[in-house]
């Protein structure tokens, strides 16, 4: 690591997280993301927690009002004072206190009535470690403990859609990785609105070849003006897009991880969600584990096959805690063979294979390097005793996110910066990787000892 890069990088990461402020919640990005974003939010308060704690609990805090009664977290929570023009889809296009009345929406603030991966019970206790007799002094656990509860339970049990102890996305975009070709087959039957009924105002702030296509975009519109047309009901046979994601899941599993550690800390019993824990991985395993792909495929539950696209997702089940040796040790060669490159050909993970015929290295998660995902597999790869790599992987992702401004997204191959600038999670996550770079797993299980403990 380049002498001075430490303090360079803690110096501006922190004036990224600090201009993105708004006094409750902190934006992804003031040109292309104006409001509150769900899983950025999870990111972006793992970095905060070692800047100001308390700042970190109130991130968390501000998103999980907006829960609605059904359980889900919304993937936007929108600042009525931005313009409706700033973004699109926009609240007048999402009408969640209207449309999503009888699923729970809250009326006293507009959100989008789609979902993202639930980083937030991690979050939560990672928050909460980073100065525990604070977060006890503002009860911060006891608050968000049964808010977080009913978030699992939402995607645990009104997700399951394919009815194999599995959580399903209904939309491209409630993975994360809003435009990987892993969605390609199923949005293949999705017919699009037409581009000339809508405006995309990404498109006013990023380059295009950077964006997702005028098609795809049309297809992401019909899935959400169909949602919220059916009143955002999850009745399984509506859905004209369900897949099952093997990243979703495995955050789903190191939350039930962190929620065990959550309930030990507030006196309540963690058996529920070890149980849970256990019978994720297991139908993860069973379900989604391909040992001939070397990796985790997506599941298309209306088509009801494995979708045969290597996306980045399926390396992410690396965080699990007690994932089998021989499945981990797999990951590992996947990652740094020709599919993925990591360091080799790329200095950090691509979005999407090397060797597929939709990769490109410029296109928003259809190639690209996320520093969140890399991330999550630094820690993974550390979790799972790949200590060398994890450290090198630390170091590019430093210099890169230190290089580019802390930009949303970069070439996988040369470094280069894409998407917006100044991108919170990438700045958050930079703190976090400079203040701990040899943490412990992500969530260490229970012993048997602490979980008795509550009967």
């Amino acid at each position: 690591m380049p002498p001075g890069l430490p303090s360079i990088a803690y110096n501006g990461a922190r004036g990224v997280l600090s201009r993105n402020w708004t006094g409750s919640s902190t934006v992804p990005s003031r040109a292309l993301y104006p409001h509150q974003w769900s899983w950025d939010s999870a990111f972006i308060a793992i970095g905060l927690r070692h800047l100001s704690p308390t700042r970190a609990q109130r991130e968390l805090e501000t998103l999980l009002s907006a829960q609605w009664a059904d359980g889900r977290v919304p993937h936007i929570v929108f600042n009525p004072a931005v313009p409706l023009t700033a973004y699109f889809p926009s609240p007048d296009f999402w009408r969640s206190s209207t449309a999503g009345d009888k699923a729970g929406a809250p009326a006293a603030v507009e959100t989008s009535g789609i979902v993202q991966p639930p980083v937030h019970a991690l979050a939560a206790w990672l928050v909460h470690q980073a100065d525990p007799a604070a977060s006890a002094r503002r009860g911060f656990l006891h608050r968000v403990y049964p808010r977080l509860v009913a978030w699992q339970r939402y995607l645990t049990d009104r997700r399951d859609l394919g009815g194999r102890g599995l959580a399903s996305i209904l939309h491209p975009w409630e993975s994360g990785m809003d435009n990987s070709p892993c969605w390609d087959p199923p949005l293949a039957r999705i017919a699009p609105v037409a581009a000339d009924t809508f405006h995309r105002a990404d498109l006013d702030h990023g380059c295009p070849a950077d964006r997702p296509t005028d098609l795809d975009y049309g297809r992401y519109v019909r899935l959400a003006e169909t949602y919220r047309d059916r009143g955002y009901a999850d009745d399984a046979d509506t859905h004209p897009f369900a897949v099952e994601d093997p990243a979703l899941n495995a955050l789903l599993i190191v939350s039930e991880h962190a929620l065990a550690r959550i309930a030990t800390a507030v006196g309540a019993d963690p058996a529920d969600h070890l149980v849970r824990a256990e019978e994720l991985t297991t139908s993860m395993l069973k379900r989604l584990w391909n040992p001939d792909a070397g990796m985790f495929l997506c599941h298309d539950v209306i088509a009801g096959e494995p979708i045969p696209e290597r996306g980045v997702s399926g390396l992410i089940p690396l965080i699990v805690p007690e994932l089998p040796e021989d499945v981990a040790d797999t990951l590992v060669r996947t990652a740094v063979g020709e599919h993925f490159g990591l360091g080799g050909a790329c200095r950090l993970a691509p979005s999407y294979d090397l060797t597929g015929a939709s990769f490109d290295p410029a296109r928003y998660w259809r190639g690209p390097a996320w520093f969140n995902i890399n991330w999550l597999l630094e820690r993974g790869l550390r979790q799972h005793g790949a200590t060398e790599r994890a450290d090198a992987l630390r170091a590019e992702a430093l210099s890169a996110a230190t290089a580019t401004g802390f930009a949303e997204y970069v070439d996988p191959f040369t470094g280069e910066a894409r998407g917006s600038q100044d991108f919170s999670w990438t700045a958050a996550l930079t703190v976090d990787l400079l203040i701990e770079p040899l943490a412990e797993p992500l969530t260490e299980p229970l012993v048997a000892q602490e979980a008795s403990s509550h009967g």
